[in-house]
């Protein structure tokens, strides 16, 4: 990192530190947990992140990935490997459905988006973070070949291992509000928000046009739908609508 990236990070993102995004998305988690509940983390993975770990904070925290490391993730009370289309539990068990930067890989999220309100107890709530599609990242992204986001990935300190391919099917405002509609679930929040360019920091004139862009779309709520993140809340209703 260069001396430039380090001031443009104290003088303009101070509150940002490592994973804010996933930080920010811990808060939307906890705002909805309580002791008493369950909660699935769809897509959790070997348990890399701090901030998915609710171990402690729910009755029982469990997961389900198609990656066999799952079974190494100590977060989990109870870890099982299968995909987003057949999650291997009854129908109403959890409180609370979280996925963290999954949506974005889900080649059939509609099939998905209905497994979710299979499980989720009435009154449960989906909650999610992925990219907006509409960002300058998914759109690079998708013109891009895969061992071309592995390399970036690398240099920004993820292992290739880490990195999966990407569809971007569920990564819009409409798109979440159809997919909702289409699984009986009800759409209680969307949020775009842009923080610190992370992807751009790898070098800092890059760095200084996506603080620029950054800027641009903070700037008036007019351009929120080209902000990078996605935030959602999704509740399952007594009724199917």
């Amino acid at each position: 990192m260069t001396g430039v990236t380090t001031w443009i990070d104290r003088s303009w993102y101070p509150r940002h530190g490592s994973n804010w995004d996933d930080w920010l998305f811990r808060e939307r988690v906890l705002a909805h947990l309580r002791p008493d509940m369950t909660i699935l983390d769809l897509g959790a993975g070997a348990g890399t992140l701090p901030q998915m770990n609710f171990r402690g904070l729910a009755r029982r925290v469990c997961g389900v990935d198609i990656d066999a490391r799952i079974k190494q993730n100590h977060m989990l009370d109870d870890a099982l490997i299968a995909d987003g289309k057949h999650v291997p539990y009854d129908s109403d068990q959890f409180d609370v459905v979280c996925s963290n930067n999954v949506l974005e890989h889900l080649s059939d999220p509609l099939i998905v988006f209905r497994e979710v309100k299979r499980v989720l107890k009435t009154d449960g709530v989906f909650l999610f973070k992925t990219p907006n599609r509409r960002h300058y990242v998914p759109v690079i992204s998708m013109i891009t070949p895969h061992r071309f986001h592995q390399y970036v990935n690398v240099i920004r300190g993820r292992a290739a291992v880490d990195t999966f391919p990407t569809f971007y099917r569920a990564n819009t405002g409409a798109t979440i509000r159809r997919l909702a509609r289409q699984s009986g679930m009800s759409v209680e929040r969307l949020e775009f928000i842009e923080g610190r360019p992370e992807y751009l920091r790898i070098a800092w004139p890059a760095y200084l046009l996506g603080a620029a862009y950054e800027r641009l779309v903070n700037f008036t709520d007019a351009f929120s739908g080209f902000r990078v993140l996605l935030l959602g809340k999704l509740r399952k209703q007594a009724i199917f609508n």
